[in-house]
Parts: C-alpha cells; sequence; structure tokens
C-alpha cells in the first residue's frame, strides 16, 4: 500500500508540473504568436524590396558588393559562403521560388487570421479566461490555418527546399571533406585522454543513474573542441582564399570604373597592371581585417548577425557528424 500510495503521489506531482508547465506555454504563446504576426510580414516584405534594389543596382556595383563581402568577411562565415557558392549551381532559382511560395502562404494566413480577430467568435474566445476557452481559440486558429493555406503547394516549396539541401550538404561534404577528417581526428585523439583521466573521475562524482550518459557527454565535448581546432584552421585558409577572390572582383570593378573615366581604354585587364596590383592590396587588407576579427564576428555586430552564426554552425555539425 505504502508502494501504491507513493507512486500515486509521484504521478500526481508529475501531472500538476505539466499542467503548470502546459499554463506557462498557453500564457506565452499569446505574446510569442503576436510578434511573429507583426515580424514575419516586415521581414519578407522588407526583404523582398531589399533584394529589388539590389538587384537593380548596376552590374559593375553588384560585382564590387559582392567582393567587398568575398574580401572582408568570407573567412568569418566560410560554410555558410560556400553552401551560397553551392545552392547557385544546385537550383538557387528553384530555391527561390520556393522561398516565395512559402512567404506568400505566411503572408496569406496572417492576412486572413488579422481579418478573422475581428469576428464575433475570436472576439468572445479571446475575452474569455481558462485552459478549455484557450483550447478553444487555438483549435480554432489551427483550422483556420489548415483552411486557408494550399497543402500541394506548401508541400512542393517544402520538397524542394530540402532537395537543394540534400544537393548543397553534398557538395560541402566533399569540399570540407580534409576538415571533417581532421576534426574527426582530433575528437578521437582527446577520447583517449579523456576517457582515461578525466571520465573515472566523473563517474565517481556523477550519481550511479546518471552514469551512463558520463561518455556520451565527454565525447560531445572532445568533438565540439576537435570541431573548433579544425574549423579555425579552415577558417584561415578560407580567408586567405576569398580575400583573393574577393579582392580581385573589387579590382577588375575598380578598373571597369577607372575606364570610364577615360584612363586605361581600349586595354584588356590582362594588358595592365593595375588590377593585379589593387587586388593584392585589397586582398591584404580583407585578409588583415579578419586576422585582427581573430576570423569572428565581434560584438555587438554578432548579436545582429546570430542568424548567420546559427547558420554556420548547424551546417559546421550537420556535415561533420
Amino acid at each position: 500500500m505504502t508502494t501504491e500510495t507513493t507512486l500515486k503521489e509521484k504521478r500526481a506531482k508529475a501531472v500538476q508540473k505539466l499542467s503548470a508547465g502546459a499554463e506557462l506555454l498557453r500564457k506565452l504563446a499569446k505574446p510569442a504568436v503576436a510578434f511573429l504576426t507583426y515580424a514575419i510580414p516586415l521581414c519578407i516584405v522588407n526583404g523582398r524590396r531589399i533584394r529589388e534594389a539590389y538587384y537593380a543596382l548596376p552590374s559593375n556595383m553588384l560585382q564590387f558588393q559582392l567582393g567587398l563581402i568575398f574580401c572582408f568577411f568570407g573567412g568569418l562565415y566560410p560554410v555558410l559562403f560556400a553552401a551560397f557558392q553551392a545552392a547557385e549551381y544546385t537550383g538557387r532559382q528553384a530555391l527561390r521560388a520556393a522561398s516565395k511560395d512559402i512567404g506568400d502562404e505566411v503572408l496569406k494566413i496572417i492576412e486572413e487570421s488579422k481579418k478573422d480577430d475581428t469576428t464575433e467568435t475570436v472576439k468572445a474566445l479571446k475575452a474569455g479566461t481558462g485552459t478549455n476557452n484557450d483550447r478553444a481559440y487555438w483549435k480554432h486558429k489551427t483550422q483556420l490555418v489548415l483552411r486557408k493555406m494550399d497543402p500541394e503547394k506548401l508541400d512542393t516549396a517544402v520538397s524542394t527546399m530540402y532537395a537543394v539541401w540534400l544537393s548543397v550538404a553534398a557538395v560541402l561534404t566533399i569540399q570540407f571533406a580534409r576538415t571533417i577528417a581532421s576534426a574527426l581526428s582530433i575528437a578521437h585523439f582527446l577520447k583517449r585522454p579523456v576517457n582515461r583521466f578525466i571520465a573515472p573521475v566523473l563517474v565517481m562524482a556523477v550519481p550511479e543513474d546518471y552514469q551512463r550518459w558520463v561518455p556520451v557527454i565527454l565525447g560531445w565535448l572532445c568533438k565540439s573542441i576537435a570541431m573548433s581546432i579544425a574549423w579555425y584552421i579552415e577558417a584561415i585558409r578560407s580567408a586567405f582564399a576569398s580575400a583573393l577572390y574577393g579582392g580581385l572582383l573589387m579590382a577588375r570593378s575598380t578598373l571597369y570604373m577607372v575606364q570610364k573615366r577615360g584612363y586605361f581604354q581600349n586595354k584588356h585587364h590582362s594588358e595592365i597592371w593595375f588590377d593585379e596590383l589593387l587586388s593584392y592590396i585589397f586582398a591584404a587588407c580583407g585578409f588583415y581585417f579578419q586576422f585582427r576579427l581573430g576570423f569572428d564576428v565581434p560584438y555587438p555586430f554578432n548579436l545582429i548577425l546570430f542568424p548567420f552564426e546559427i547558420a554556420e554552425y548547424y551546417i559546421r555539425w550537420s556535415i561533420t557528424k
């Protein structure tokens, strides 16, 4: 009887904790959805405006901007830049169309939800309180999404994006095979002293029920350290290569602008030294800039560019595992 009573008490406490957690999630869900409803359309619309303005620039200016990015930032996000380049040849147009379709569907759902908020049914659900009322509200919104969204269009877009990602991941795995092999080798090398000296100490310090997690967590730690070392070396190599490539693009664009002003006219870039000298100067400045940053984005720019940071490390982890 005592054992049954104890189990019932534990179950009751567990159910109480789950109910409290569910209630907290429900309270946080409404402001989170309200923020996303405001932020997502803003990002999509402004992103499209920036893209249109970008492609409206002269081709020479686009080349200079692209060279500037590669020259001064290519080593900060080497895998992300490589992924963009791989996507360029493995389905950029299809990826752009899929992104546009998903953006259109999201905007449509948000607009329909705003119209739905003005109905008496939703006003009554918002004015009410209690768990059942919240459930009814979210059930109503879920049904709205299912009614208004085009499932075939969404499925095609997601399938296209996933297919492009698989192609990009395959290209990156081959491109960074040496880095991946180095990371795995370093991780294997680190595991030996860790398992010999650190693991026994942690096993004694950790309760018996959790001891089986010790080798797993230490393996993750070794892999993280190994990835940091291997990818730092790769960042140096990528920074040097991207600085040369970006410097050359900037130099060719500068030569074109100089020729429009009457200098070096009727001469191909292979016949003059101006662009080559300028490309080395740009490349040296770009590599030094990245070296001074430690091949990492400094504060507070890392907060602004945190989506790129997340994407960079996610792709690294995905192709290294």
